[in-house]
């Protein structure tokens, strides 16, 4: 893939010339409005783990009306989800040249024919930077970010692990186990609340201890106009869940209602909103229900639209997303297709869905429709009607 000269522009620098350039600005009619404020349901998930009803039942609510929500109870030490925002922060205001070390453009093969030859670089997910840019008219998200592929521990990628500030990496790793811990619960609760055994969904994930988990700590830098950008535009999650930690001071994160088959780009539909999710003060998690789950469970549950505004504040967030195995066929449930609910969705390998969200961020399209994966439809960038279709070229 040819690196684009605007790939190696860090947001962080733009931010400190003034007003966003036109490569940031968005068209009028696609321009941030006024969202509405709403309370955003909230399940105890220590509660949850008890099995009782009344907090399932919230769990079901909030599944079904925001596919979103709330998380108190998880048991993580307020102490390191401090920390590890404050690692965050001390991290994205290192020097440049000390980042720069963990740059997702990484040395090109030289026989690889799609590399730029100029620079010898490419683009790959892994690391710090910004997003994969690919055209002269992709209008770029006005945030930076360090990107790190978790668990399966053995596959970590340790030369995009910083090791300044000397204590993130290890937060990184405590963190994450207690956030993997939450995620299963989540799952096991979404089983349940279908009726099926708790480890429904968890076995069709794949193996408990190598669950493929990726984090994302995302810096949006103060923006003299933030009526004009977006600090990431909507999207939906490549995930079966994702767990967020976000910014205890600052909002931004909002998310479109009611759910339905919204397209992530175009125009809205008649009745359609957006919704604050505000800063929450305390130790609260929030968890998003992602496009695999909404696959696997045949759309029983649904991935909400999300983006993220910016203001003349700095933000940051620390999210993780779960997934299935690579390996594994990414498909509806069987025990959720009947002739009254047929499969909404084809089957696919889910290492060709992860690989072409990528593709469909980048377009500011849904991987789920950028794939043609629904039911009904032809073809696809990723081959969504074949279950052991070759995956689409990574971001790289």
């Amino acid at each position: 893939m040819v690196v684009h000269q605007a790939q190696e522009h860090l947001v962080q620098e733009v931010a400190a010339d003034g007003s966003p350039p036109s490569r940031y600005v968005l068209r009028e009619h696609d321009r941030p409005t006024p969202a509405t404020n709403a309370a955003i349901p909230t399940v105890d998930v220590s509660r949850l783990a008890a099995n009782d009803p009344d907090e399932a039942e919230k769990l079901r609510s909030a599944l079904n009306t925001w596919g979103l929500f709330a998380v108190t109870g998880h048991g993580m030490p307020g102490e390191l989800l401090d920390a590890i925002l404050d690692s965050t922060r001390a991290f994205f205001h290192l020097p440049t040249h000390a980042k720069h070390k963990y740059s997702n453009l990484v040395p090109s093969d030289s026989d690889d024919s799609h590399n730029n030859n100029n620079n010898n670089k490419k683009f790959q997910p892994e690391g710090y930077g910004v997003d994969r840019v690919d055209t002269d008219e992709q209008i770029l998200d006005w945030c930076d970010r360090l990107y790190l592929q978790v668990q399966p521990e053995d596959e970590r990628r340790r030369q995009f692990w910083p090791t300044e500030p000397p204590n993130l990496a290890g937060l990184l790793h405590d963190y994450s186990l207690k956030s993997q811990a939450v995620a299963q619960l989540i799952l096991r609760a979404m089983a349940r609340i279908l009726g099926f055994e708790e480890s429904f969904f968890v076995d069709k994930v794949g193996d408990e201890s190598r669950m493929p988990s990726y984090a994302r700590f995302t810096y949006y830098p103060p923006c003299a106009r933030p009526d004009l950008v977006y600090g990431l535009k909507p999207h939906t999650d490549n995930s079966v869940v994702t767990v967020l930690l976000l910014d205890k001071r600052v909002g931004g994160l909002q998310v479109r209602q009611p759910l339905g088959d919204l397209a992530v780009a175009g125009e809205e539909e008649e009745g359609a909103r957006w919704v604050d999710v505000p800063a929450m003060g305390g130790h609260e998690l929030l968890v998003v229900v992602g496009d695999e789950m909404e696959i696997m469970s045949n759309a029983a549950f649904r991935a909400p639209v999300h983006r993220v505004v910016v203001s003349a504040e700095e933000r940051m967030s620390l999210v993780v997303f779960y997934q299935p195995e690579p390996h594994r066929a990414l498909e509806p449930a069987r025990e959720l297709v009947d002739e009254e609910r047929p499969a909404r969705y084809k089957t696919l390998q889910a290492k060709t869905f992860a690989d072409g969200f990528w593709d469909a961020f980048a377009l500011g399209e849904r991987t789920i429709d950028f794939l043609k994966v629904k039911v009904g439809e032809d073809g696809g960038g990723g081959g969504g009607d074949q279950p052991n279709a070759p995956a689409a070229v990574p971001g790289a």
